[in-house]
């Protein structure tokens, strides 16, 4: 038997005992030897366009975080200007996860289940704030419903918290709330938010191909105001052909193993 075919085997075995315990099916695991797993998270969706047409060229799926985020169009990533395009993206075969609401920042622990946080965006923009764990849960759940109510299509249960902190009495209450935090690898920081002066694309793009790994998770952004250079116009293409002449596959979160079995027992 071919080493192909016996992941294929195991991947069935599980996906079979996985319904047979919980009455739902997980999302098949990914048949090929090196996945790995693009996501983004949303931003001032300036090349959010661009991103959507190399992604469909290529029948790359992806996995995209959304939070309100103020966009170049002087709206908001989750008004109904965008409503259109996340639509295409579930046509598309793309999942999706919360990127808390108001892109809430976790801060510290504070007595009592609370935490404080401050939000980029929304009435409290840039000032520090208390949030209860089911306050934290409610931020989560915005931006599920916003998303349900645009395209009809239910999120996965899986969240990003902004800038990737977190502290586990936080992850322990988006748990409680059907929540679980997805973060990045270190090779798959595909760098995009950083300086262009001081990381250009040329050099990000040929970071991430000699150090990416089978499984990891890679996290860029639907556009970011500090950069002056685009990332996505320059790496996403040529990161995509060069992952794939290098044996890679592209999978989504539902297909993770470390996510596959959550997603399928609290998926909506």
């Amino acid at each position: 038997m071919s080493r192909c075919t016996r992941r294929a085997s195991a991947a069935l075995c599980g996906l079979l005992a996985t319904a047979m315990a919980g009455g739902a099916a997980a999302a098949p695991a990914p048949l090929c030897a090196k996945p790995v797993y693009l996501t983004f998270d949303t931003g001032h969706m300036g090349v959010a366009p661009l991103i959507a047409d190399v992604l469909k060229r290529h029948d790359v799926k992806a996995s995209f975080f959304l939070a309100n985020e103020r966009t170049q169009t002087n709206g908001t990533s989750l008004d109904d200007h965008w409503a259109p395009w996340w639509r295409a993206r579930v046509a598309d075969g793309d999942v999706f996860g919360s990127h808390t609401y108001d892109h809430v920042h976790w801060l510290k622990d504070l007595p009592g289940d609370r935490f404080e946080m401050r939000p980029d965006f929304g009435p409290n923009a840039g000032k520090k704030e208390v949030l209860t764990a089911q306050q934290y849960c409610d931020e989560l759940q915005r931006s599920a419903a916003r998303f349900k109510e645009m395209t009809g299509h239910a999120m996965l249960p899986l969240f990003r918290a902004p800038g990737g902190r977190t502290s586990p009495a936080l992850l322990k209450a988006a748990q409680q709330c059907g929540y679980r935090h997805v973060g990045w690898a270190s090779a798959g920081f595909l760098g995009d938010e950083l300086p262009s002066d001081k990381y250009p694309n040329k050099q990000l793009l040929s970071r991430a191909l000699a150090n990416i790994k089978p499984g990891d998770i890679l996290m860029a952004h639907l556009g970011i105001w500090s950069r002056q250079d685009p990332w996505a116009p320059a790496v996403l293409e040529p990161l995509i052909t060069g992952l794939r002449e290098k044996g890679y596959c592209f999978a989504t979160l539902d297909q993770h193993p470390a996510y596959r079995a959550w997603v399928a027992a609290h998926r909506q």
